[in-house]
């Protein structure tokens, strides 16, 4: 006697309904994920739970010389500090940090630690351990060339971190190459017309639910921010590696300072 075959029907299947841990692939995922949210509202309504995933990593692929990142990323780092105390710390800027910029966005000095990092096997190390400080709320962290092995130490990390946000900066090249990141977006300046405001054009490449079928536009940072940033790109610009150090060295921030600008000189840790 012959096996006999059974082909359900999509309608024949149970519903995934009451089950938190199932979701439809067309679907955005539920809540059952802690976020942050982004301070974009046009942004948190396309990610699963709201926001940036906590206790995750996020990867953002971005121009090398583009400094979107910080509008999209800044309200939400700053209201993570607000509400928990914890110190955002930056590992391997391209630049130095702009501290009047993130200041005018609700993240004083005293809230950023500026780790630069020789190389990028020092940047993964310095990310790994902040993750694991107590006192560490936020990491934010430069890694053109990380490897898979290496971001899936860093995802993790954080994941024994289930409050922390964690945001990896690769350039847009490695929109080709597997990622462990349960969330991946693609970001940019929208380049305006003259006298319009800029934009942020942020591309959604991987989350829990459908492909986003077209860009989102998000208001940039408001006139003073912008006043801000245009003064520290005009005056002050560092390029990579201008100092030789060994391995990570933590560069915090002064409070009082007799320039109204950035910091004009680099800090090496002793």
């Amino acid at each position: 006697m012959g096996a006999s075959s059974f082909s359900p029907s999509l309608a024949s299947l149970p519903s995934c309904a009451g089950f938190p841990g199932i979701w439809h692939a067309d679907e955005l995922a539920g809540g059952t994920t802690p976020t942050m949210a982004t301070g974009h509202a046009r942004l948190d309504a396309e990610l699963p739970g709201g926001g940036w995933p906590l206790g995750a990593m996020t990867e953002l692929l971005q121009p090398m010389a583009d400094g979107a990142v910080w509008s999209l990323l800044l309200p939400a780092l700053a209201a993570h500090w607000q509400a928990s105390g914890e110190t955002v710390v930056l590992v391997r800027p391209p630049h130095e940090p702009f501290i009047p910029a993130l200041s005018a966005a609700g993240l004083p000095a005293q809230a950023v630690l500026w780790v630069r990092a020789e190389t990028a096997t020092a940047a993964l190390w310095a990310a790994e351990q902040a993750l694991r400080c107590a006192d560490v709320g936020s990491v934010v962290t430069w890694l053109p060339g990380a490897r898979t092995a290496d971001l899936r130490r860093l995802q993790g990390a954080a994941a024994r971190r289930a409050g922390s946000l964690l945001f990896v900066l690769r350039p847009e090249g490695a929109a080709a190459s597997a990622s462990p990141a349960r969330l991946r977006a693609a970001v940019r300046v929208a380049r305006a017309r003259e006298g319009a405001a800029s934009r942020l054009q942020v591309n959604i490449l991987k989350r829990r639910g459908p492909p986003l079928a077209a860009p989102l536009f998000l208001d940039a940072q408001g006139g003073q921010m912008q006043a801000l940033l245009a003064a520290a790109s005009a005056q002050y610009h560092f390029p990579d590696n201008t100092a030789e150090t060994a391995g990570a060295a933590v560069l915090p921030f002064a409070t009082q300072r007799e320039s109204s600008y950035a910091l004009d000189r680099l800090a090496v840790a002793a």
